[in-house]
């Protein structure tokens, strides 16, 4: 894709590293934002160019959130000619747009680890909430900040936040709009690790990222889709599923490439997943 104002982009060692280019901004959401983020991404996973993206940040703080240029825009969310109903309508769709925004890193079959230093803030906690791993520096917090500017958050955060930490501390985030620390959040299961500094995360989680890439890619992406089922559906149902993607996806040529690579104390030599179609046909 083209180059983007508000992310760098690399892929090395079969990572691709998604970072925020704005500190100066704080790393604001702009319109530009919420179009470039899920375009990055749906290149890189549908053309199998990396098997697994981290994301981080710029400056002192990850993100501050939604740009008060998104809200300004005389076509923005909800805004337009028309009556009331007819403008409601419109918002709906409009949030749905921007929902897929974040949609797009759970719906990607890599995994997507996410590296946190200060503020995550508004839309930045309906970002990480989508990632499949998230890590924080010491400094960081995180604040539902949607109550404090007399709006409910809607882009991602209530669905799943519920299910990566206790409802009681989304509840009382969602209402006061109140910092939680990195140090509560690695209690309370939001982020796997804390570390002292930006730079300790980062070796860490590339470090993860390339280990996760060594993996037969095609395990890699049934263990997130059957996590992502579990988690929403009944363990009599995940259970068939995982049954009926073994016996259509279970290799005994990569299984077999995993055992021989071990024994060999090297890593596996497995193939990528293919690209997708963007066309039916």
């Amino acid at each position: 894709m083209a180059a983007s104002s508000c992310f760098d982009v690399t892929i090395e060692g079969r990572v691709a590293h998604i970072s925020f280019s704005r500190p100066a901004e704080l790393n604001t959401m702009t319109a530009t934002f919420w179009a470039d983020l899920p375009e990055i991404v749906r290149d890189i996973d549908r053309n199998a160019k990396a098997r697994c993206i981290v994301i981080s940040s710029t400056g002192k703080h990850f993100t501050a959130g939604m740009d008060l240029s998104v809200f300004q825009r005389p076509d923005g969310v909800g805004k337009g000619a028309g009556d009331r109903w007819v403008r409601a309508e419109k918002f709906r769709s409009d949030i749905r747009m921007i929902q897929a925004s974040f949609n797009c890193l759970e719906e990607a079959r890599i995994p997507v680890l996410v590296a946190i230093q200060g503020g995550c803030i508004g839309g930045g906690v309906d970002l990480v909430s989508a990632c499949d791993i998230r890590f924080a520096t010491k400094d960081a917090f995180f604040s539902i900040q949607e109550i404090n500017i007399g709006m409910t958050a809607d882009v991602g955060t209530f669905p799943r936040l519920c299910k990566l930490m206790p409802e009681g501390w989304v509840r009382q985030m969602a209402f006061t709009g109140e910092r939680l620390p990195a140090s509560r959040a690695f209690q309370l299961g939001l982020v796997n690790d804390v570390f002292d500094t930006q730079e300790a995360m980062l070796t860490h989680v590339m470090a993860l990222a390339r280990e996760i890439a060594s993996k037969n890619p095609l395990a890699v992406t049934g263990s997130k889709v059957m996590i992502t089922y579990a988690r929403d559906h009944s363990t009599a149902d995940a259970l068939d599923y995982i049954g009926v993607w073994n016996a259509s996806m279970l290799s005994a040529a990569h299984m077999g490439e995993a055992f021989k690579a071990k024994a060999e104390k090297r890593e596996g030599d497995f193939p990528d997943l293919l690209p997708l179609r963007d066309t039916p046909l």
